[in-house]
């Protein structure tokens, strides 16, 4: 399956997209992963990018695009791929076509995953990290076993400043802003995919059954 996840943060797609590429061998990129690789690598378009980001400039399009068309034909990307968080605005969303066009490749879907606004700032406001090694809690429904104690490494667990409610209406009004119009594009392309996304099982059964089709 060759698919797009949109939605907002919050909405769930690294959930639903570890349950996708579980399936079929699929496997989930994501811009910041694909910049990582490409700087860890010292590519060419590497070094670009890390010089950006070093001097805390945005990442041009024209750099992610090479950098997006260099690992689409990696080898593991035969069985199939689920571009997460990418792109983003409707110049990358364009750009992706020519791309995809130029490599003979083309898209199942874009799955838009909808979440009501109230369920995300609940779901990611009650969410806490470890600082040490990352995992992840929900003071509702999964805490740690000990308050603010990690149960993997012991490390603290705490609320990330970008999860304040505050901060994520922030984020939200940013992706209704910038990334939202992209539903309408692909809607146009004949390639949405509109998912009430309460379930991530639920989730990943609509995408089967609308690829089977």
């Amino acid at each position: 399956m060759r698919l797009i996840l949109l939605g907002a943060p919050g909405a769930g797609k690294g959930t639903v997209a570890k349950l996708l590429t579980a399936m079929d061998g699929s496997v989930q990129i994501s811009t910041g992963d694909i910049l990582r690789a490409a700087v860890k690598a010292g590519t060419e378009l590497g070094k670009k990018a890390e010089a950006a980001m070093k001097a805390g400039e945005l990442v041009s399009d024209d750099l992610i695009m090479g950098i997006m068309k260099e690992r689409l034909q990696e080898a593991d990307c035969k069985n199939g791929y689920l571009l997460d968080g990418f792109p983003r605005t409707i110049p990358q969303a364009e750009a992706l076509k020519g791309l995809l066009l130029e490599i003979g490749d083309e898209l199942d879907a874009a799955v838009n995953l909808n979440v009501p606004r109230d369920v995300i700032l609940d779901r990611l406001t009650t969410r806490r990290t470890c600082v040490d090694c990352g995992a992840i809690y929900n003071v509702k429904s999964n805490p740690p076993k000990e308050e603010g104690k990690c149960d993997k490494c012991g490390g603290a667990v705490v609320q990330r400043d970008d999860e304040t409610e505050e901060a994520i209406s922030k984020r939200l009004d940013v992706f209704t802003e910038q990334t939202a119009p992209l539903v309408g594009f692909y809607e146009k392309e004949g390639l949405l995919l509109d998912i009430n996304a309460t379930s991530s099982d639920a989730v990943v059964e609509s995408i089967r059954a609308h690829l089977a089709k």
